[in-house]
């Protein structure tokens, strides 16, 4: 057998300490389960290592691209500008029973932490249910068409006959076929149009 020669040794070690460097850093990363973020049935967050459906809670995040079609047509708005994309980005949020967007809509400044909670769980019981028609009830007795620049602009002239609606009624209907009426205040904020519950 040749005598190895010193650089040869020093290739064998280094060789050696990678594969030893690269093993450790390789299995932690190997032994690690996801974790699960969700929404227990008391409305508190759980962290866990199985999967949230195991537990009867609810996921916060959302599936993987790879879990999911990617979505067709254009991207939700995420600010209404006027009362037919507010209706329409309600009609959107029924049509994916999607509560998170359902919840972009709505104006929650002034809330306490109890009412919120409150609307947060009347609003996931509101999407599991089955969009029949959207209302958009004027204030006044007349029921006409709404001016393309309402609300008016400083300056302009208030339109004589027509009243912008003030709220937007929700006819729904449960599992059991029975229906229900929602009613939310329409409420103009920083540029947008937002909902919010009515009393």
């Amino acid at each position: 057998m040749a005598p190895r020669d010193g650089y040869a040794d020093r290739m064998l070690r280094l060789v050696a300490l990678l594969s030893l460097a690269l093993l450790a850093c390789a299995a932690p990363a190997a032994a690690q389960t996801p974790i699960h973020r969700c929404i227990g049935a008391n409305g508190g967050a759980v962290f866990t290592d199985q999967p949230c459906a195991a537990l009867r809670a609810t996921p916060v995040n959302p599936a993987t691209p790879t879990d999911t079609p990617a979505p067709s047509g254009p991207p939700p708005v995420l600010c209404a500008a006027n009362i037919e994309e507010l209706r329409q980005s309600v009609i959107d949020a029924f049509a994916r029973r999607d509560s998170v967007r359902m919840g972009g809509l709505i104006l929650w400044d002034g809330y306490g932490r109890g009412a919120a909670i409150a609307d947060i769980r009347a609003l996931t019981a509101l999407m599991e249910q089955s969009l029949l028609q959207v209302d958009l009830p004027a204030p006044a007795a007349s029921a006409a068409a709404l001016p393309d620049n309402w609300p008016p602009l400083a300056g302009d002239p208030a339109p004589a006959a027509t009243a912008a609606p003030d709220q937007l009624v929700l006819h729904t209907a449960g599992a059991d076929g029975a229906g229900s009426t929602w009613r939310f205040d329409i409420v103009r904020r920083a540029g947008c149009l937002w909902l919010r519950n009515a009393p």
